[in-house]
């Protein structure tokens, strides 16, 4: 299982931004990352194992400076916990097949799921549906 792997493992795969963020729980800044405006179709996978967390369908704007998504792709891919670093009371969201460190989840979402998944950029890669590439 992937949530076996040490760091070593990852420190190999990774970039050291990118292990700082998944694997230390580090945070980007905010209007930094690569998909905060973006809004393409596709399927955001975790950035250390491949997994699928999040479809397209899912983003919104919140407005926050990170992706937000209302929903994860399917029951079960989003480990919680609670994080109370830097004084703060918060939910930490983890990939459930890795560990990968994604960000938190908060009970202000706009949509019928009342929830926002606030997500770094380097945490998650998109991968385009067919459409966006050509086939």
């Amino acid at each position: 299982m992937a949530k076996e792997k040490d760091d070593n493992y990852w420190r190999e795969r990774l970039t050291p931004e990118e292990f700082h963020v998944c694997r230390e729980a580090g945070t980007e800044r905010p209007f930094s990352g690569e998909y905060w405006d973006t809004f393409d179709d596709g399927s955001y996978r975790c950035r250390c194992c491949g997994e699928v967390l999040f479809r397209s369908e899912a983003k919104f704007e919140s407005g926050c400076g990170w992706p937000s998504f209302d929903a994860q792709a399917a029951p079960g891919v989003i480990e919680e916990q609670f994080d109370d670093s830097f004084g703060m009371r918060r939910t930490e969201i983890l990939c459930a097949n890795c560990g990968c460190h994604l960000g938190h989840v908060f009970p202000d979402g706009p949509t019928q799921t009342g929830l926002r998944y606030c997500v770094n950029s380097l945490s998650v890669k998109l991968d385009p549906d067919e459409k966006e590439r050509g086939g």
